[in-house]
């Protein structure tokens, strides 16, 4: 069985892709790789010495029955790179991970209809409220939503995904050992129970270290035919999706932002070398060109003080007093067509006597 060799390399800290991938591609068997001497490793061309006395060390203390049963206690399914399941798409990359942890049903993800949603994790509201809307356009269809389970624009998207009735991917930067953020532990829990999948190429027990996420964010770009950009500095890990994306030769999107935000610095560079721009979800249908049909929905219509009082309230946070300066309205009369709206799914409360639209 040779998933146990796999779960053993994967295990060991020191090891990356590249190095796995080079050793399983020499021998063509991973068992062979994994029991490999020292003289065996010398003859691979290119490796440094080094490198090979470092895994003959490190493997000693390594059993991979152990391994195996390990992960396979802790309810975690494993995919490897010589299973036919892999998803294509990630096979396509340089640097695939050779091991696949994930919980969920990962193949009740449309794998051929996978859009990567990326962006910074300080989020603004308006920025946040777009992503919500590109992905409400793409509602009931059977297109998946992939991001890195992470604070800001990947746990909206991820949630936004789930209100929605569309699958999900969140692919962590650790093992299934930490929850990171912990504040986010409610989507991984609904995300696995049947909405899609949490994956990982990290061994349980290793931890969410800075470096790991850059290289997570491979994968998500990775698994995905394209990429959308909500919000990025100039030096982000967004931008590092971003040239992931373009490297993977899969195409790169950005939904666009206040020009006077910082983290909108990043998209507009972007979008002026060539980025596609994204408004809503049928910009990303023409960009992969996919035929998806999607629903029109029903919009509640407005009376002329209604439609005044959404027109000012815009995108961003308005509070009483600044819409009934705004209106001339007296306050009942006010309240009164904020209260319908409301009702409506318009608007929405937020910080108190603040309004924005929903």
């Amino acid at each position: 069985m040779n998933t146990k060799y796999w779960t053993a390399f994967s295990s060991i800290e020191q090891l990356d892709a590249t190095f796995i991938r080079r050793l399983y591609n020499y021998f063509g068997d991973i068992e062979t790789a994994f029991n490999s001497n020292l003289n065996d490793l010398k003859q691979i061309e290119g490796l440094s010495v080094r490198r090979a006395e470092n895994f003959i060390e490190k493997k000693k203390g390594v059993n991979p029955d152990k391994t195996l049963e390990d992960v396979l206690s802790r309810g975690i399914k494993i995919l490897t790179y010589e299973d036919e399941k892999y998803p294509y798409m990630l096979r396509q990359i340089s640097d695939s991970p050779m091991t696949l942890f994930y919980k969920g049903d990962l193949f009740s993800c449309n794998l051929e209809r996978t859009v990567a949603f990326v962006g910074s994790r300080k989020a603004s509201l308006a920025g946040k409220d777009s992503v919500k809307k590109v992905i409400r356009d793409l509602a009931n269809t059977d297109i998946c939503i992939v991001s890195g389970l992470a604070a800001g624009i990947d746990a909206v998207s991820h949630q936004a995904a789930l209100e929605n009735n569309l699958k999900t991917i969140g692919v962590i930067a650790s093992g299934f050992d930490f929850t990171y953020p912990s504040a986010n532990k409610w989507l991984y829990e609904k995300i696995e129970d049947g909405n899609g999948a949490v994956v990982s190429e990290y061994y349980p027990t290793f931890q969410p270290i800075k470096f790991r996420f850059p290289q997570r964010n491979r994968i998500v770009t990775g698994l995905s035919y394209g990429t959308v950009v909500a919000e990025a500095a100039l030096k982000s890990g967004a931008l590092i999706s971003a040239n992931l994306t373009l490297e993977q030769g899969r195409e790169l999107m950005c939904i666009p932002g206040a020009i006077n935000n910082v983290n909108t610095e990043g998209i507009y560079k972007l979008l002026k070398d060539g980025a596609t721009m994204v408004t809503k979800g049928e910009d990303i249908l023409n960009s992969l060109g996919w035929e998806v049909q999607l629903q029109k929905t029903d919009e509640p219509e407005l009376d002329k003080s209604q439609q005044i009082i959404f027109d000012i309230i815009g995108i961003e946070p308005k509070g009483f007093d600044e819409i009934q300066a705004a209106t001339q309205m007296d306050t009942e009369k006010l309240l009164i067509c904020l209260t319908e709206m409301e009702l409506s799914g318009l608007i929405k409360q937020s910080e108190g006597d603040r309004y924005t639209r929903a």
